[in-house]
């Protein structure tokens, strides 16, 4: 049997490339568009036939074609770009300073290195500097001792928390209104204590952040958006 190339591309007034994954646990096609980044997925049986494929991509053109349309587009970040922080936009601008700041409404930035390196570095920064002291006042709350702290930019998920008590956060949640990196952090924290998703463990997260319903309603509905932002060349 003929194995697919990892890609096909559709043809069109829009061309589609369309990512090819092969899963042992599949039993029908299943397509996929990331609200992240647009990329297109095609989840396949093991014995499917690249003709089947080709055959399910076709039929489905046009729904693909208006799902990827429909997307918002990337923000590149560059000066004058209107960055989020804690919430806030603020427009990037290279100024002559040591370090970036924030003055009023704009987020100064060395004109002596790229704008999108220098936002990056900064947001890694406070957003190490936000999360560590919200843990460290969650983890005294529950009465357990927390693990190493490491920021990353995920797409699947917001944190997570190891057994061994070592967590991990996404650096873009300083970009979200401060509650919202708030209840991530009481989330992965009450996971000290429960490391599962049961009743118990949602009864530490109410403790330790009482408004958490709303704060996961703003991430299943706005979280996407801070993917938008792309820090190229950074």
């Amino acid at each position: 049997m003929t194995q697919p190339p990892p890609f096909i591309d559709l043809p069109g007034d829009r061309p589609l490339r369309v990512l090819l994954r092969r899963s042992s646990r599949a039993r029908r096609l299943a397509l996929r568009v990331s609200r992240l980044d647009g990329a297109v997925t095609l989840t396949l049986p093991a014995r499917a036939t690249l003709r089947t494929a080709l055959a399910f991509l076709t039929e489905r053109q046009a729904w693909l074609t208006q799902a990827v349309a429909g997307l918002e587009a990337p923000i590149p970040v560059a000066t004058g770009t209107a960055l989020p922080v804690e919430g806030v936009p603020l427009i990037l601008t290279p100024a002559a300073v040591r370090a970036p700041r924030i003055d009023g409404d704009t987020l100064l930035v060395p004109q002596t290195r790229p704008v999108a390196a220098n936002a990056l570095a900064f947001l890694r920064h406070l957003a190490r500097d936000r999360l560590a002291s919200r843990i460290a006042v969650h983890a005294t709350a529950l009465g357990r001792d927390a693990g190493r702290l490491t920021l990353r930019d995920t797409r699947s998920r917001w944190g997570s928390c190891t057994a061994s008590g070592d967590l991990m956060f996404s650096w873009r949640l300083v970009m979200a209104p401060p509650r919202i990196l708030e209840y991530v952090a009481a989330h992965e924290v009450a996971h000290l204590a429960q490391m599962n998703h049961s009743p118990a463990f949602w009864a530490e997260v109410g403790r330790l952040f009482p408004a958490h319903v709303e704060a996961r309603r703003w991430l299943k509905t706005q979280g996407s958006t801070l993917h938008r932002y792309r820090f190229e060349g950074a």
